[in-house]
């Protein structure tokens, strides 16, 4: 047998001597025939012509990727990362490369299992394997890596159990297993590492306890182990890691208090315990780790003060307690940090006045004390680094005048005071902010009108001055001509004087000045506005007739002007604005007819109320409805006419409809349609989609939904429903209730069909796909953001603007659709209270007959779908791949390299840094702390010029 495998030997070497390929060049090229190179990386993995050059070396020491030693007599070195690679290795290449050292196929699409034939590599010191898709189990065997120093397996789709054996390598100093699926707890055996430096099991879906083991690794600098689901506390032995630098264990389910044995890492500058349950005091002695310089604790259950002693920890330049139960008064210590940038404790119990001296002793950039129980005045020297980006005071009980240091402080781009009690004229001078994009002085006791430098504040966006009841003053005329601006919102601020002429208002989307004292006419120059969505004057004291030039603009959702003078008929053009969701024109002078469309019998009379020359539907029939009564003379002969044919009808009708019933009602099919669908019998719709029904599925929004093209060639998508007889009432009201929710970001409902046993629901059909489909490629970072705001909208209108609220109920990336200019729809919203409802099994539903929405359940469903929304943002900036890899900071690293964003271009890089705090806001793990729809879209309103909906003043924090 011997013999034998020697002749083998032998005569495998001859054929590769006879063949002119080295070993090494053989096996790669071997094993880039397994791969998908789609964008033709290997090209230069090529023989040379005539068989190797220099007899003895290796032909593939000239490919990329391949390092050899000196001689070129071996490979040393295979790297393929960033490649665009694809495909499922073998393994079975590996074996002929006894001298690697450096193994690296980073961020590429690999699948399948991970070769076990990679461990026989004996003389690996790296292996870097991060940003692919490996997936199952991990295989055994990695402890035969005896000489392994780095093992990189970040952001791979691994399952089971974390591999036990890689406790066996003495030598290792790198473990990043982050970004997976593993399961079940860390092994203690975890706490053996001899030479370990760089710990990093986040974003997996591990279990249990931490063991306490970990508190032996006394070679570790950074530990990141958050974003998993643990049990119990933090171990008090993890302060036993003397040499730790870095550690996160975040958003990890972890409760109890924070062990004061910490205190003991007192070489650690960087500490994130965030998003847990973690509840008591924070340790005082905290203030021993003297290098500490990022403290994040937000979103847990701390109660009690600021230490005192944190007057001690001069390199802190982050502070973050914001979403506790924390109390008591902020120390003076803390305005003396030299280092602070950052202070957020918004959203606890904290009292008293800020400390006078905040901001005189370090640069801050970021302040948010908000919603708090704060009294007193705005620090004089609060922006005295300037550094200042961010001032957000909102919900508090300050008092007095604004310090005039605000005025120059240039580099403020977002202030936000809303909801406390300051006084006195708005000391902000414009034309020195050049950086500001977004101010709110909302509901406060302001005087002394809008400041009217304004118009030089060319970056600003979002402008809410609302419920300031002695502003005064006017409205600047250049207000309109701000290039960027987007929201206007001046309500109850007894303004007066004309609304200014608007000749370039080309971004502004909301605008919001009812209850004021507005006079005069609108300006017929509102027809520049094509952004505006909203625009709300109503309770003033405007005259004259409603412009036509309104009912042009493209984009315009909800007009109010309702509490006016206006008069005149209400302009014919409104009937076919595709966008008008609501027209409020009462208690006015308004006559003539209300136009005949059914768009306006969708509003109700309360919003033609008020109007005594007004008739039509939905108010009184206009007089010259009854003119073919003729006059009084004839009138008595008509209506004995008109009452005897209605005796020959009704006894006619009688007799069709015991004939009727005795053949039964199956086959008796109706149509309601809404706004937007051609006028067609059932019978003809019926007809349009029978034959495809069974031929033709589409993946959107629905793999039980199918396409049918209408007599007029329109396609449209078709679901069908079966019901009971019982059912029909209630679940054809509640399609018509979402059959009016009108939104550009949601999918128009058209109609539908049905007979007593089943319905077709009639939806738009939009053929560019869905995002579960997208959400791979690769998009610039302003079409991400477009969808981001799009899908923002559409949830915000179901949430805000709809009567009683529509949850979507199903959110998710196969449930956003695009349209042919990659606009975001969302389908299916509400189809699960539909198909609930016809089980007769809704928890949303509390009024079986009527269909009406439960209030408590429904409050729950719309926070499942703020969530759910959060997650979608990961998704959409991550492409798809895992999003719990870690601490805000490595996420955020991560996000940048998979968007290719430039380290120089900070704007796109602060503007994805923001989008993802409001994905942790909507992800957090009580109901109770997640923003609404309503507050997340104002988070993200200010970020870009773009076309807003309807934006309100609700609480935010970015």
């Amino acid at each position: 047998m011997e013999i034998f495998q020697c002749f083998l030997f032998f005569a495998s070497m001859f054929i590769v001597v006879v063949s002119g390929i080295d070993p090494y060049s053989e096996a790669l090229l071997s094993l880039k025939s397994e791969l998908v190179d789609d964008s033709h990386r290997l090209n230069d993995w090529l023989l040379p012509s005539g068989g190797n050059s220099v007899p003895g070396e290796i032909s593939a020491c000239s490919w990329s990727g391949i390092t050899c030693n000196k001689n070129n007599t071996f490979v040393i070195g295979l790297d393929l990362s960033m490649k665009n690679l694809a495909g499922v290795m073998s393994g079975k290449h590996f074996d002929v490369f006894t001298e690697l050292v450096d193994l690296n196929l980073s961020h590429n699409s690999f699948s399948g299992q991970l070769p076990a034939e990679i461990f026989n590599l004996t003389s690996l010191r790296s292996l870097d394997i991060r940003r692919n898709n490996f997936s199952g189990h991990f295989p055994g065997g990695i402890s035969g890596l005896r000489n392994l120093a780095v093992f990189d397996a970040f952001s791979n789709s691994f399952s089971g159990p974390l591999p036990v054996e890689t406790s066996q390598l003495d030598y290792l100093k790198v473990l990043n297993l982050a970004g997976s699926y593993f399961k079940g707890p860390i092994p203690s055996e975890y706490g053996s590492f001899k030479s370990l430096e760089f710990l990093h099991l986040a974003g997996n879906s591990l279990s249990g306890n931490i063991p306490p083991e970990l508190g032996k690794l006394k070679t570790v600098t950074h530990m990141e182990i958050g974003y998993n689901t643990y049990e119990g506390s933090i171990p008090w032995q993890l302060g036993n890691m003397s040499e730790l630098r870095y550690l996160d264990i975040a958003g990890a389910n972890l409760s109890g208090p924070i062990p004061k044995q910490l205190s003991n890492l007192t070489k650690l500058h960087s500490l994130f315990l965030f998003r847990n349950q973690l509840t008591g005091l924070i340790p005082w002695e905290f203030s021993r780790i003297m290098p500490l310089t990022s403290l994040d604790l937000s979103d847990n259950q701390i109660s009690g003060p600021i230490p005192e002693s944190f007057a001690e920890l001069k390199n802190l330049k982050l502070l973050s307690l914001m979403y506790n139960e924390m109390n008591d008064t902020v120390p003076e210590g803390i305005a003396e940090l030299p280092s602070l940038e950052t202070l957020l404790i918004w959203n606890n119990f904290f009292s008293g006045p800020l400390p006078q001296s905040l901001g005189r002793h370090s640069k801050l950039k970021w302040v948010d004390v908000s919603t708090n129980n704060f009294i007193g005045s705005v620090p004089p020297d609060i922006c005295s680094g300037d550094m200042l980006s961010k001032l957000i005071l909102f919900s508090n009980k300050f008092t007095g005048s604004l310090s005039q240091s605000l005025s120059n402080c240039y580099s403020l781009v977002r202030l936000r005071l809303e909801d406390n009690s300051f006084s006195g004229e708005i000391p902000l001078r414009f034309s020195y902010l050049s950086e500001i994009t977004y101010v709110d002085l909302s509901t406060n006791k302001f005087t002394g009108g809008i400041p009217a430098d304004i118009s030089q504040a060319s970056k600003l966006q979002y402008l809410n001055i609302s419920n300031n009841p002695e502003l005064g003053g006017v409205i600047p005329p250049q207000l309109w001509s701000l290039p960027h601006l987007q929201n206007f919102s001046a309500s109850s601020c007894s303004i007066s004087g004309n609304l200014p002429a608007s000749q370039a208002c080309k971004s502004i989307a909301v605008v919001e000045l009812n209850m004021n004292n507005l006079s005069g006419n609108i300006p017929k120059g509102v027809s520049n506005c094509r952004a505006l969505e909203r625009m709300d004057l109503g309770n003033n004291n405007l005259s004259g007739q409603i412009p036509e030039e309104l009912a042009s603009l493209p984009a315009l959702g909800v007009l109010d002007l309702s509490h006016n003078s206006f008069n005149g008929p209400i302009p014919v053009k409104f009937g076919s604005s595709s966008s008008l969701l609501l027209l409020n024109v009462s208690f006015n002078e308004i006559s003539g007819s209300i136009p005949s469309e059914k768009l306006f019998r969708s509003m109700g009379s309360s919003a033609f109320a008020g109007n005594p020359q007004l008739c039509g539907a939905p108010l009184r029939p206009c007089a010259g409805s009854m003119a073919i009564l003729g006059t009084k003379g004839t009138g008595k002969i008509i209506w004995v006419l008109l009452l005897c044919a209605g005796v020959v009808i009704f006894i006619a009708a009688s007799a069709l409809g015991i004939v009727y019933l005795q053949r039964g009602f199956k086959g008796q099919w109706k149509i309601v349609s809404f706004p937007g669908l051609p006028r067609f019998t059932a019978n003809d719709v019926l007809r349009s989609f029978s034959s495809t029904e069974s031929k033709e599925t589409v993946q959107a929004p629905s793999a039980s939904a199918c396409k049918a093209v209408l007599p007029t060639g329109i396609t449209v998508l078709v679901r069908k429903i079966e019901w009971e007889a019982k059912r029909m009432r209630e679940i054809s009201e509640l399609i018509t209730r979402m059959g009016n929710a009108r939104h550009k970001n949601l999918i128009r409902l058209l109609g539908f069909c049905y007979n007593k046993h089943l319905a077709y629901v009639l939806y738009d059909y939009l053929p560019n796909g869905n995002l579960a489909e997208k959400i791979r490629m690769k998009r610039d970072w302003t079409a991400k953001y477009k969808i981001i705001v799009g899908i923002a909208k559409g949830l915000c209108f179901l949430h805000h603007d709809c009567y009683p609220s529509i949850p979507h109920g199903d959110l998710k990336s196969s449930s956003i659709v695009f349209d042919e200019n990659s606009e975001p729809h969302l389908a299916e919203f509400g189809f699960k209270y539909l198909l609930q409802l016809n089980k007769g099994s809704s928890p949303a539903v509390s009024n079986k007959e009527t269909g009406e929405f439960n209030s408590a359940a429904i409050k729950e469903e719309l926070y499942m779908d703020v969530y759910n929304f959060g997650d979608i943002i990961l998704e959409i900036l991550t492409n798809g791949k895992s999003t719990n890899t870690g601490t805000r900071e490595v996420l955020l690293r991560e996000i940048y390299n998979e968007n290719e964003v430039d380290s120089n271009n900070i704007t796109v890089q602060e503007e994805i840094k923001l989008v993802l705090e409001v994905a942790f806001l909507c992800t957090r793990s009580r109901t109770c702390d997640r923003p609404s729809m309503e507050d997340a879209l104002k988070l993200l309103s200010g970020l870009k010029p773009q076309d807003n909906n309807m934006i309100t003043s609700q609480s935010g924090r970015l």
